[in-house]
């Protein structure tokens, strides 16, 4: 038994030594690369196309999204070789929005917590950050209306978009629910965890229930209070010390959010993309039929219809809209050359890789 286990280890050393040598040879040449392109390191494109070569080539036994995880971390560390990258996120840190800057850049990367969705968006206009991830819909809440207004208003592209599957804790520092006096998170987490509380802690309702600016800001303010607990992220636990009183007990098991990726780029068609757009259309019947006609003429398959007040006049709408497909594929471009025509006003928000 002893011999045979030292063979293994042997054998894992030897594959460990290979790794930190391929490893190191990847780094150089990603070095070289950022010498020869002068900047603009991530190229949400280009990392979307090896992440999904390598997932067709995983043998196993990793899962996939393991196979993910990693490369993501190799790419995010030969990334910094060619360029230092900054990410803003609504923060503070142990907020879900970090959870999805690191889910999609990696860890080796420097992020910027923000106080609002506005100072992502400011950070990045004003090039602080070179890109920032902002919440803009939730599968049990529906769409963050901040965000998309924000969208309709800034020169920035959307980049790439990450979906984080959601899931809340109960923390306190310590596990007796029965010595919490109140409890703090964000509206949207209260929301989600209604049934859960009120089956599980009945005696706190109404002003016992206290509304924070973020999850990560919930637990901060439950650190300081040995009696009151906060619904929050796994992270924001750790950041703050609090012990997990209950796991997973938001009411939908696939609660999910999908966070979007800002920057000053566009970017190049991956193979298999997504294209958001903004529009409205004049006030008259049959009108948002005709906008949305060209779409349908040119095989054009719609994933998401979001309206939204345009606050340039009362009951008048702008229309969020999410495409499959890339600006620059030739029924796209058809498509989009029709809704100009048509259309009161069209903004692409941006070409990307779907997530």
């Amino acid at each position: 038994m002893t011999g045979q286990l030292k063979q293994l280890r042997d054998k894992i050393d030897a594959i460990d030594s290979e790794l930190l040598k391929l490893m190191s040879t990847r780094a150089t040449l990603a070095r070289d690369i950022g010498q020869i392109k002068n900047g603009m390191a991530y190229r949400p494109e280009r990392e979307a196309q090896v992440l999904a070569r390598l997932c067709e080539l995983n043998p196993g036994p990793l899962a996939n999204e393991h196979v993910v995880r990693l490369f993501t971390e190799i790419m995010s560390l030969c990334r910094s070789m060619e360029e230092p990258l900054t990410v803003a996120y609504l923060g503070p840190q142990g907020t879900f929005s970090e959870e999805a800057a690191l889910k999609r850049f990696g860890a080796v990367v420097t992020t910027l917590a923000c106080s609002s969705i506005d100072d992502v968006f400011r950070k990045v206009e004003s090039c602080e950050a070179g890109y920032g991830v902002v919440p803009v819909e939730n599968s049990t809440e529906g769409a963050v209306g901040r965000t998309l207004d924000l969208l309709l208003q800034t020169t920035l592209k959307v980049c790439g978009e990450v979906a984080l599957p959601i899931h809340q804790l109960l923390l306190a520092h310590h596990p007796d629910l029965a010595r919490i006096k109140k409890i703090y998170s964000h509206p949207q987490s209260f929301s989600q965890c209604h049934e859960w509380l009120s089956v599980n802690l009945p005696h706190l309702t109404g002003s016992a229930r206290i509304s924070a600016a973020s999850n990560a800001d919930a637990a901060r303010l439950a650190a300081e209070d040995e009696n009151a607990a906060a619904v929050a992220g796994k992270k924001a636990g750790e950041v703050f010390g609090l012990t997990v009183c209950a796991e997973n007990i938001e009411d939908d098991p696939n609660n999910t959010t999908r966070f979007l990726v800002i920057g000053a780029q566009e970017v190049a068609p991956s193979g298999r993309d997504k294209t958001s757009l903004v529009m409205s259309t004049m006030n008259r019947p049959g009108a948002v039929h005709e906008l949305l006609a060209p779409l349908a003429d040119h095989g054009v398959s719609m994933s998401r219809l979001e309206s939204r007040p345009s606050r340039a006049g009362l009951w008048e709408y702008v229309f969020f809209v999410d495409i499959e497909g890339h600006q620059q594929d030739a029924k796209i471009a058809k498509a989009l050359q029709e809704l100009r025509d048509k259309a009161a006003f069209l903004k692409v928000l941006g070409s990307y890789p779907a997530g």
